[in-house]
């Protein structure tokens, strides 16, 4: 009898560290930043400060096939872009009010000149950059307005 309660108390504690793992488990994933746009997730890197939005991807080798970066501003402006040490290409999308207003596709990094960057603007005023991996733009046809979906931001 006490090898029975035993082995039901074993198999109690186990069941209950398991519940508790895959609990936590849903939980932090439910807390990465993503982008939605048109059926197709983006994991997020967020570029918060100053700091971040002068380094913003420069510092990584590549990018993970549906990942980004995130630049968000406080209120909309002309923004422009450039690719100072960046080491692959990107797509760079601007936002406004979560619509997408001005795509550049294929951006290549600068090669090893000391010639005068170009910059990446947007046509009109934009709260938020999402800069994702060259090509993706183009795969998932996305378009000026379309709608972009913010997550855990």
């Amino acid at each position: 009898m006490k090898k029975i309660l035993t082995l039901i108390s074993i198999l109690i504690v186990t069941s209950i560290a398991f519940i508790s793992l895959k609990y936590l488990e849903n939980n932090n994933n439910s807390k990465i930043p993503t982008a939605i746009i048109n059926n197709h997730t983006f994991k997020l890197d967020l570029a918060k400060t100053q700091q971040e939005k002068a380094i913003g991807l420069s510092k990584k080798d590549m990018l993970e096939k549906n990942a980004g970066m995130l630049f968000m501003f406080e209120k909309p402006s002309n923004l422009s872009f450039w690719m100072k040490d960046m080491k692959f290409p990107i797509d760079i999308i601007f936002i406004k009010n979560n619509r997408i207003v001005t795509i550049h596709k294929n951006v290549m990094p600068p090669g090893n000149s000391n010639d005068m960057l170009p910059t990446y603007s947007s046509k009109q005023p934009a709260d938020t950059v999402l800069e994702i991996n060259a090509g993706l733009s183009e795969k998932y046809n996305f378009k000026e307005n379309d709608l972009v979906r913010l997550d855990n931001i």
